[in-house]
């Protein structure tokens, strides 16, 4: 039987959105995928799906970025179609199921939806996918554009729609278009009511080294209480919208209007209050309530409609996660809002007439920040999202149609982590291990300790445990242990939540008793997930202390945690020196780790070897305990041959060939050498500093073994060495292409000075007398004839007196002038009218005579 179709012109009753369905049904005749772009609260959440519905018989999925406004809109439309939520119109969110069979549109946040194709690539019984609010661009949204352009490549008959605020919707339509065919956009605009920009920037500032300062978070309050009293006298049914970073700056500031005027209904709006305090504020307020002022994250920026709001005050301000590439970790931070968000919170006060924004901050800094937000994908860890991607078969995202590809760097770090896990293969496909952990609904490393825990600590423990992680519950003093125990025996939300949360997960693991009662195991199960994260103590401070993180980093913590020598950290993010212990990095949650429990969970990174240095000419070494970069023990040994070698060698490339002394005949071979190799290329020897270190087994062998039994660099010998790199049988005319010594007509044999290795234009130098070289006509060349020698001639006192290649001319023209202005400063020396009939002579014209 066919369903009872949606009553869509009554759902759609009084949304500017009605008027672009049949723009919409058009489209949809036309392409299987179709791009929507419409302001927030106009109606399309409300009623593509619907429409969509009432075009086919299976169902309808629609993905919310947020489990809020997943709940909301199922709630919403459930509510217009006048049927019971769970029945024809539903949601699925983490930890929460209201669907069944009849349902014919369900609402889903992307990361339920992503699994369910992990499972069913094919969506089996689902006719249409809505992915709202792409504008956002959150990690899990992009990667289900890439697998849906997939499966329709398979599935014609399977509808995509992308729907979004403000999008770039040409750019989203090329990759949901089939072939070089864009997808169809339809885009629905309506009048905007005028909107008041105001500037109310703090005098203080608003953010620190530990984040959101008071003094701002004052006057956030101080400014939204001031605005509301006089909205409030000239509209009393209007309420206010603020916006804050995250959910301690909501509870802070709705915390400071309380306490100064009792006059509103102080509302806070975030993913940590419960559902029903959530759904209440999205409801409104009757009209003899007091008038409300509603304190939120950006979850009220674009995908819920908050109805009543005529005034916005925005803290410009937002909080997103950040990749640290330098330290490996990836964490909430706390920035200036980009232009298009403050942009988009601003809207809300323009809903139902003309509404005012209040800005924090002046005009210049507001022109200051980011015209957009950064990509998720571009800025967060994406180990999950790797692992759902090998589970696909798309390893990397390989073939896939997306908006942006996975950054390279990030990328190999994630894959990385999937590797150390045995959840994909040397090729990155998913193996049985990889494809049971993306089936436990956490990061991938989580769920590694879910699963490797359990038998240790038991299956309830380590539940609760990775349920804490999950979450987005503050850890008072970073201490995971004490927030379990608060949580065990907790009523509120929070809670409530996470005791959801840990039962769900402990299904997914074989049941395991607790190998012991107590938390002893918790700190275990945080270094399973974390190995590299396993921390040490080295150094206590006033304020708390600082450890050392076998991946290296150092980061700080306050409180009981600072005074044990183990820790586990779950959770580490960049800040200020001041704000870390002197770190620059801060823990924000941890549990104490024994030592025992240490050498079990980072087996793996756990080495113990010798490490010898070359330093003030001898070779020292120490046997070394570590874990990853944590120093556990050292002691002095005796370095073996093979290691002396080593430290030798490590310390010629440290320090370059300027710890040797070369001699004189060491750097002429070296530069004759850089000649050959300059003009003929191999088999003659890179001589470069660059090309002597590569090769230093293939010339200096036998003296890193000196070296290492104690010689003095000083002491070694470079010339045989060098010659080690002749080659044969081409060393036989190393004397014939770049002697040592050119035979002047006087008989004299005088050093040839050669370039530089480095210089690849300078050429060989003959420094001589001039009167030595009398009736010289041919330059002589060298290198086979390549290369002429460069005549640098001398006076009688080795001043000189030109520099030339071409003897022949200089003898015919410069000569001339050079005898005019030296025959009087020397007179005792010959200088004859024609110098090519004169005898070359090394003496005074009496001497010569005699």
């Amino acid at each position: 039987m066919m369903p009872a179709a949606f009553d869509i012109a009554a759902i759609g009753a009084g949304l500017s959105f009605a008027a672009a369905l049949d723009e919409l049904s058009t489209a949809l005749d036309e392409s299987g995928s179709v791009v929507v772009s419409a302001p927030p609260g106009t109606g399309k959440t409300t009623l593509v799906p619907p429409l969509l519905a009432s075009r086919s018989t299976g169902r309808v999925i629609v993905t919310q970025p947020r489990r809020v406004a997943a709940r909301a809109a199922a709630r919403r439309l459930a509510q217009l179609d006048g049927s019971p939520l769970g029945t024809r119109v539903g949601f699925t969110v983490r930890g929460e199921r209201s669907a069944g069979p009849q349902t014919r549109v369900e609402f889903v946040t992307a990361g339920v939806l992503l699994r369910r194709m992990i499972d069913d690539p094919g969506l089996d019984g689902v006719d249409a996918v809505i992915l709202d609010e792409v504008h956002e661009r959150a990690l899990e949204t992009d990667l289900l554009i890439g697998l849906l352009s997939e499966v329709r490549e398979l599935r014609d008959d399977l509808v995509v729609v992308a729907m979004s605020a403000t999008l770039d919707a040409a750019r989203i339509a090329a990759v949901l278009g089939a072939g070089d065919r864009p997808a169809p956009v339809v885009d629905h605009d309506v009048p905007a009511f005028p909107l008041t920009e105001r500037w109310a920037p703090s005098a203080t500032p608003r953010l620190d080294e530990r984040g959101v300062t008071r003094g701002f978070l004052d006057h956030v309050a101080r400014t939204t209480t001031s605005a509301a009293l006089d909205l409030r006298r000239e509209n009393p049914d209007a309420d206010v919208l603020v916006f804050a970073p995250g959910a301690r700056e909501v509870s802070e500031v709705a915390r400071r209007i309380r306490d100064t005027s009792d006059a509103f209904d102080v509302r806070e709006l975030h993913g940590q209050i419960p559902a029903a305090e959530q759904d209440a504020v999205i409801r409104g307020r009757s009209p003899n309530d007091r008038p409300r002022i509603i304190v939120t994250t950006s979850l009220a920026e674009s995908s819920l409609t908050v109805p009543g709001v005529r005034l916005v005050v925005d803290s410009c301000l937002s909080r997103h996660p950040q990749r640290d590439a330098t330290r490996g970790m990836t964490g909430l931070v706390t920035t200036a809002a980009s232009r298009s968000s403050c942009v988009q919170r601003a809207g809300r006060a323009t809903r139902q007439g003309p509404g005012v924004v209040i800005r924090c901050v002046d005009e210049r800094s507001y022109a200051a920040a980011p015209a957009r937000p950064a990509p998720e994908i571009a800025v967060t860890d994406l180990a999950n999202a790797a692992l759902l991607l090998a589970c696909w078969g798309a390893p990397g995202g390989a073939g896939l149609r997306m908006i942006d590809p996975l950054p390279a760097d990030n990328l190999a770090d994630a894959l990385s982590v999937l590797r150390s896990l045995g959840a994909i293969d040397h090729e990155g496909r998913a193996t049985a291990e990889g494809r049971a952990l993306a089936r436990v609904p956490a990061d991938p490393r989580l769920a590694r300790a879910l699963r490797d825990g359990s038998p240790v600590v038991g299956s309830r423990l380590a539940a609760e445990v990775v349920a804490v992680l999950g979450g987005d519950l503050r850890i008072a003093e970073a201490d995971v242990a004490h927030a379990l125990i608060t949580l065990r025996g907790g009523r509120t939300q929070d809670a409530r939540r996470w005791r959801d949360d840990a039962n769900r997960l402990e299904r997914m693991v074989r049941p395991t008793p607790d190998a012991r009662s107590g938390l002893d195991g918790v700190g275990f199960v945080i270094a399973l997930a974390f190995p590299e994260r396993i921390a040490h103590r080295v150094e206590r401070t006033a304020e708390g202390a600082t450890f050392l993180l076998a991946s290296g980093t150092r980061a700080g913590v306050r409180g009981p945690l600072g005074a044990v020598e183990w820790l586990a950290v779950a959770d580490v993010a960049r800040a200020s020196a001041r704000a870390a212990a002197g770190s620059g990095a801060i823990i924000r949650s941890a549990a104490v780790l024994t030592e025992a429990q240490m050498e079990r969970a980072a087996n793996h990174l756990m080495t113990d070897r010798v490490e010898a240095e070359f330093t003030a000419g001898r070779v020292q070494a120490r046997r070394e305990r570590r874990v990853g970069a944590i120093l556990r023990s050292s002691s002095p040994v005796r370095a073996s041959a093979q290691e002396g070698r080593d430290a030798v060698r490590r310390a010629i490339r440290r320090e370059g060939l300027d710890m040797f002394t070369w001699s004189d005949s060491a750097a002429a071979l070296r530069c004759r050498l850089g000649l050959l190799r300059r003009e003929l290329g191999a088999p003659w020897p890179d001589v470069s500093d660059a090309g002597l270190l590569d090769a230093l087994d293939e010339w200096l062998a036998p003296e890193l073994d000196v070296l290492a039994g104690g010689t003095p660099a000083g002491r070694i010998s470079l010339t045989s060495a060098l010659r080690r790199l002749l080659p044969w049988p081409d060393a036989a005319r190393l004397d014939e292409l770049a002697p040592e010594r050119l035979e002047v007509p006087t008989g004299s044999r005088i050093r040839i000075d050669y370039p530089d290795p480095a210089d690849a234009t300078a050429r060989p130098v003959v420094a001589v007398k001039l009167q030595e070289c009398f009736g010289w006509a041919e330059t002589p060349r060298l290198v086979d004839g390549r290369v002429p020698v460069l005549f640098h001639l001398l006076s009688p006192a080795g001043r000189p007196l030109a520099v030339t290649d071409d003897l022949a001319s200089f003898w015919s023209g410069p000569y001339g002038q050079v005898r005019a202005e030296m025959r009087g400063r020397y007179p005792r020396h010959p200088w004859p009218e024609d110098p090519w009939v004169a005898v070359p002579t090394k003496h005074t014209k009496n001497r010569s005579a005699r």
